[in-house]
């Protein structure tokens, strides 16, 4: 079920006022019956493999609370082995065997490896990591194995967070569902708030961002290098409004129920360096990463020194593309972030002596361009059908200098006609708004302010959210863009 579907703005209100009218010793399993309706609405029978993954992994849970030794991590091993495997058969099966296809064919070998027709399951990745997150945090005896297996369920399925995120820890998220949540004006209100803002992120600005990039990508080679490079920036702001977008609705609609999520963006395209980038951006992803690939990989390479951490963060990011999808495309973008990160680390005393030397406001300006710059010159590999339409495209910008030149002399460009600069002026205006509403949010208690404000002013502004959806939203059900990992 889609938060942007008119299915889903019956759901929520159905499912929430339900919620507060039961008693508390039922509300688990109403909300747990609840996800389950959200995600069947996807493909009904995929259930059957959470279903599946969830019973291994409460046996598995317990086994390791207790057991000790060898065994106690055997039961882990054989947790993640389950999960990993669920994922490897659904999401990277398909992509192994065509890689493997392929070397056979260029070695004049008549073997071939079958394919398998399957669909990937909306969110496999998310809830996969969410449960192993709480194998491994048992393990580690940061989290007590949760003997009710109904609540162990309502933690891999909760339905706000289920198929995009954020990744939840156990430690946060478990123990509220034990607990009694009284409806609370305030957190109605904030979450009903956070949603609306999710959803003007999401079919007012990012859906009709996707109209024009979507438009060029499709078609790059019809395309001159400054409209792709156009495209590009669009994409950088149409993924995050998308992916925050969705996370500002699920953490909004737990909120109202009295469930407190974790933030999952942190204005990321206002960062001066890469690594402050992934401090900021899909924060659930990125300290799940750190937490259990690379701080074990630094320890385990720690006789190399610096190099350790550069070389686990290029197997951290590696990793991370390949999370993201089953295509040498995400494994480049995700590489291109980890060689930042290990040159970074490299070079981190001789930047910091460079920009000691330059004012402060310079030095900032200067790595957030170069950031925004970086992360979007990745961003064509992720966006890109392929990686061979990736590298058209790239060789496109770095031409735009003599193309600019070529376009000068002949004083006109293809795609700078009334219509389109009225549609990209319609663009750069929303990307505009929703930064400015970003900036003045992290530097303002803008909640805190806007609840001072006299009622009629509120409630004004709560009408036009609404407003604004219905009348400049695009309501053609686009699935959001990090459904399909």
């Amino acid at each position: 079920m889609l938060f942007n579907s008119f299915e889903f703005l019956l759901f929520f209100p159905i499912v929430t006022i339900i919620y507060f009218l039961l008693p508390n010793k039922v509300r688990w399993l109403h909300l747990l019956v609840a996800s389950c309706v959200f995600y069947m609405a996807f493909i009904p029978i995929y259930i059957l493999i959470l279903f599946i993954t969830i019973i291994i992994d409460y046996i598995a849970g317990i086994m390791i609370e207790n057991s000790a030794g060898a065994s106690r991590k055997a039961y882990l091993v054989m947790s993640i082995i389950a999960n990993v495997g669920v994922l490897a058969v659904f999401k990277y099966y398909n992509f192994l065997a065509f890689n493997i296809d392929h070397a056979l064919h260029l070695a004049n070998s008549g073997a071939y490896v079958p394919l398998l027709r399957i669909i990937l399951p909306i969110g496999l990745s998310f809830h996969t990591f969410q449960a192993m997150s709480y194998t491994i945090e048992v393990y580690r005896g940061n989290q007590k194995a949760e003997r009710h297996m109904g609540i162990y369920a309502l933690y891999v399925m909760f339905y706000p967070q289920l198929v995009a995120g954020p990744i939840e820890r156990p430690q946060n998220l478990l123990h509220q569902f034990h607990e009694y949540h009284a409806f609370d004006y305030d957190d109605a209100v904030s979450g009903l708030r956070q949603m609306m803002w999710g959803m003007i992120k999401k079919v007012v600005i990012a859906d009709r961002l996707a109209m024009v990039v979507d438009t060029v990508y499709n078609d790059p080679r019809h395309n001159s290098g400054i409209g792709l490079a156009i495209a590009t920036i669009l994409f950088a702001f149409q993924i995050f409004a998308d992916f925050s977008g969705y996370s500002d609705i699920a953490i909004g609609a737990a909120r109202v129920m009295g469930f407190k999520l974790m933030t999952n963006f942190n204005n990321p395209y206002h960062s001066k360096s890469i690594s402050e980038f992934w401090r900021r951006w899909h924060i659930s992803l990125s300290t799940w990463f750190n937490d259990y690939l690379f701080t074990p990989l630094t320890i385990s390479f720690r006789n190399l020194g610096i190099y350790a951490v550069m070389l686990a963060a290029i197997i951290t990011f590696l990793t991370s593309g390949l999370w993201h999808g089953a295509a040498w495309k995400y494994i480049v973008w995700g590489g291109l972030h980890g060689l930042a990160i290990a040159y970074e680390t490299f070079t981190k005393k001789t930047r910091k002596k460079i920009f000691k030397k330059m004012p402060p406001a310079v030095g900032n300006i200067i790595g957030t361009v170069f950031t925004f710059g970086y992360v979007c010159f990745s961003y064509v590999f992720f966006r890109a059908h392929n990686l061979n339409d990736a590298f058209y495209i790239i060789s496109k910008i770095c031409l735009i200098p003599s193309e600019a030149v070529h376009v000068f002399a002949i004083k006109k460009i293809a795609f700078l006609n009334l219509p389109a600069l009225y549609i990209l002026g319609i663009c750069f205006l929303l990307i505009g708004l929703m930064e400015l509403a970003l900036y003045a949010a992290a530097k303002t208690q803008l909640a805190v302010t806007f609840a001072k404000k006299p009622l009629y002013l509120r409630w004004a502004l709560y009408y036009a959210g609404p407003i604004i959806i219905y009348y400049f939203g695009v309501f053609e059900k686009h699935e959001f863009i990090y459904f399909q990992f």
